[in-house]
């Protein structure tokens, strides 16, 4: 595609000449300034948007323009919705959101590692807080569905973090379509302990005693890690269908470093951090496969991790998924990546009228 050819051959290499961060600053940057151009917002639309009806996917009382979303760390701050709704996402999860404001951890905390297509992460979680990206929901209402994305601050113990993921589904019931509760970055110290199931029961079981007063509930959701064991995943399952929350997003990124294609002296110097990207792949779709056979399809999944192509969104989808969600897919890719999964979705299963 002419897009993806100028984004590999210009867009990208201008970007990656900076370092990661600071890109994303500036990618951000210059979406923003593109949505200001007269006309801008429809020409983009009319090219990247892919509107059939077939695409649609009905879930939790929603219904999904197309399956394919925007991964939380992207837009950690909700400060650009509706600019990436533009390039054609069906929806956009934001976050992750602490109850307050935090740094994240020392910079560098992101690096790219080209040869496998693929990012190494230890951001820890950096957010305004659950207010101000409250009011930023509310002051630019979204023309998309929007998930967020809680977590708790780094501060506070795995004894109290309760007190942190109630304190985010307040504050983000309103202006949320759906709420994802991560407790599987590996960048917040002892995090991942909490998908242990006494933890993971008892947070969600308060979670949803708070949901279902509300007058209208909204779908919760759970982002697991791809390290969990089978045994682990067992538990997640039966705590899942015992709270009965609406879903599992798999999954976030990984510790493992196996197979990479990069040196191992470049990896050890790069340090800790979660892997996200082409090595992810094989290891995300096992799990999705292995949730979606063991739960008998008892609850939808939404699909993160190594989608680099339209194939790899299919293989997703075939392994279970309902819906799938990019990330590194995004920055290494080029927005046309959207467009290739709906067209690749439109020709895999309705060919005959393609």
């Amino acid at each position: 595609m002419a897009d993806f050819t100028i984004y590999k051959n210009s867009i990208r290499p201008l970007l990656f000449f900076y370092e990661p961060e600071r890109a994303h600053r500036i990618a951000c940057k210059l979406i923003k300034f593109l949505f200001k151009l007269p006309f801008a917002k429809k020409v983009l639309q009319r090219y990247y948007h892919i509107k059939d009806k077939r695409l649609q996917r009905h879930l939790w009382g929603m219904t999904f323009p197309n399956p394919v979303g925007l991964a939380a760390g992207f837009d950690k701050n909700a400060e650009m919705t509706n600019e990436l709704a533009v390039f054609g996402f069906g929806f956009i999860e934001v976050g992750t959101i602490t109850p307050y404001s935090q740094e994240g951890n020392p910079q560098p905390r992101l690096f790219r590692l080209p040869k496998d297509k693929a990012l190494i992460n230890r951001m820890g979680f950096n957010n305004k807080g659950a207010a101000d990206i409250k009011k930023s929901l509310r002051k630019n209402k979204a023309e998309t569905i929007i998930g967020v994305n809680i977590g708790k601050n780094k501060n506070t113990p795995n004894q109290t973090a309760t007190s942190d993921y109630k304190h985010c589904f307040e504050a983000f019931y309103e202006v949320a379509d759906y709420i994802a509760i991560n407790v599987s970055s590996p960048n917040t110290p002892q995090l991942r302990a909490m998908q242990r199931k006494t933890y993971l029961k008892d947070l969600l079981e308060e979670i949803m005693a708070l949901n279902k007063k509300k007058p209208q509930p909204k779908p919760i959701l759970l982002k697991i890690s791809p390290d969990l064991t089978y045994e682990q995943l067992d538990e997640v399952i039966e705590v899942v269908k015992q709270t009965g929350i609406a879903g599992i997003i798999a999954t976030n990124t990984t510790i493992k470093r196996d197979n990479l294609k990069t040196s191992t002296q470049e990896i050890e110097k790069i340090g800790l951090g979660g892997l996200s990207g082409q090595p992810l792949s094989n290891l995300s779709t096992k799990v999705i496969r292995y949730i979606s056979e063991k739960s008998n399809k008892a609850f939808p999944i939404i699909a993160a991790g190594g989608i680099m192509s339209a194939e790899d969104a299919i293989e997703k989808l075939e392994a279970g998924a309902s819906l799938v969600q990019v990330y590194t897919g995004f920055i290494y890719e080029g927005p046309s990546l959207i467009k290739q999964i709906n067209q690749a979705i439109l020709k895999k299963y309705f060919s005959s009228e393609f």
